[in-house]
């Protein structure tokens, strides 16, 4: 893995595949951190919301979300920011208005850096992490660009290979296109995991292909998490004896890790 050292932590959940379980790892490890004394955002970049929704919130009630400090150069991040019911973890919600950033913003020059533009003007902060849309376009390439890591979270079933593949071609064509040279694939967490020939198979050919950034930590399926999210809690709240708190607190100390550089590069 690649050591980093700097003083904010920007971090994307990246999947363009839905079902993978990346709105629980940045909600979850986001927590964790928070925990430690690190002062913890998390920006929704989905219009399904579900960060908000998984930490209580009735996100259709929420009058200025994300979306409207995207496409308001008078507001600031600063002023949708909600904090949570955890010290040090606060969050930037969204709701459905955000499917229409493209249609607001499709003319603007700067319409790939709009996050950006936004995050730069933050302050306070030690890690952002960013949970993706399920799909590649503008909102996903304004979070490359805003971003120096990417964590791909790995459903190992069938087609797990296959968006793992298009997400690897998209920040290649991000750092190329853009010249977005401090942008790179830090962790692949397998998610998901049943102890099948199948899952097993697909997990040897994630080692294979991107060695010491597969995380150590496997996400096995654990009914806990989901039933944390149902009741707009963290697994830490929910349930902080469960596998599910054990697997996740293991896997934030991982991303921990990077920021002080205990992992080699790759």
């Amino acid at each position: 893995m690649v050591a980093f050292i700097i003083s904010v932590r920007k971090i994307s959940f990246v999947n363009e595949k839905g079902g993978s379980g990346k709105t629980t790892l940045t909600i979850n490890i986001g927590a964790y951190i928070a925990s430690r004394g690190k002062k913890v955002l998390i920006l929704d970049m989905d219009p399904q919301g579900h960060i908000g929704k998984s930490l209580g919130l009735d996100v259709k009630k929420i009058d200025d979300t994300i979306f409207d400090a995207l496409v308001n150069e008078d507001l600031k991040l600063t002023d949708v920011i909600r904090k949570t019911s955890l010290k040090n973890l606060d969050i930037a919600p969204s709701n459905k208005f955000l499917t229409d950033f493209v249609i607001n913003v499709a003319s603007h020059e700067d319409r790939h850096l709009k996050l950006t533009k936004k995050i730069d003007q933050l302050n306070g902060y030690d890690y952002l992490l960013i949970d993706c849309p399920p799909s590649l376009g503008l909102l996903t390439v304004n979070i490359l660009l805003a971003v120096t890591e990417v964590i791909i979270p790995v459903s190992l079933t069938f087609l797990a290979l296959d968006g793992c593949a298009e997400i690897v071609d998209t920040v290649r064509t991000i750092k190329r296109n853009f010249a977005k040279n401090d942008l790179d694939i830090t962790m692949v967490v397998p998610t998901f995991y049943r102890n099948t020939n199948m899952a097993n198979a697909i997990l040897e050919k994630l080692r294979t292909y991107f060695g010491n950034r597969v995380s150590d930590t496997i996400i096995k399926f654990d009914v806990k998490i989901d039933q944390s999210q149902s009741f707009g809690k963290t697994i830490y709240e929910f349930a902080p004896d469960s596998t599910g708190a054990k697997m996740m607190g293991e896997l934030a100390k991982e991303v921990m890790a990077i920021g002080e550089g205990r992992l080699k590069p790759n």
